[in-house]
């Protein structure tokens, strides 16, 4: 599973052909979640508040580049690194 970012102890990942709607997956510590792309929102899984905004923010910021992501990994199996939140 490529991990597209990392920033404030939280690591973005996304898979090769996931299912859709797009989104990513987020790991922080135990916990575990997945958020959909359109719009930016928790799809499943659990992040403390602090750590669910942080990442909100930074996928609302970097959504173009998020699926621009979910198309190449789709259909060129390629990513790029994304900017961590700043």
């Amino acid at each position: 599973m490529p991990e597209v970012s990392r920033f404030s102890g939280i690591v973005i990942t996304m898979y090769f052909n996931d299912h859709d709607p797009p989104h990513f997956h987020v790991r922080y510590g135990e916990y575990r979640a997945t958020v959909n792309l359109d719009p930016v929102q928790l799809r499943g899984g659990e992040l403390p508040r602090r750590v669910s905004g942080l990442v909100m923010e930074w996928g609302r910021a970097h959504r173009a580049e998020l699926q621009k992501n979910w198309t190449q990994l789709a259909t060129e199996g390629t990513f790029n690194l994304i900017p961590p939140l700043v």
